[in-house]
């Protein structure tokens, strides 16, 4: 499964969720869903703003866990 650490790096750089949502373009609900791993897809255009905005890659941000179920 894919796990989002949007958080991580969020805190990493020192940015409020609001702000990434003003500098991506996106609103602060659908950012949210991100965050707390609710959405179902997330657009490459939308992963590449994040990842502009908080100077990283998209690696910092996905990562996938084998699901032991």
């Amino acid at each position: 499964m894919i796990v989002v650490r949007l958080d991580r790096v969020l805190a990493d750089r020192k940015m409020a969720l609001g702000e990434l949502a003003e500098k991506v373009g996106i609103s602060n609900v659908n950012l949210s869903n991100l965050k707390t791993g609710k959405a179902k897809a997330i657009r490459f255009s939308t992963l590449d703003a994040i990842c502009k905005a908080l100077d990283c890659q998209p690696a910092d941000i996905l990562e996938y866990e084998e699901n032991l179920d």
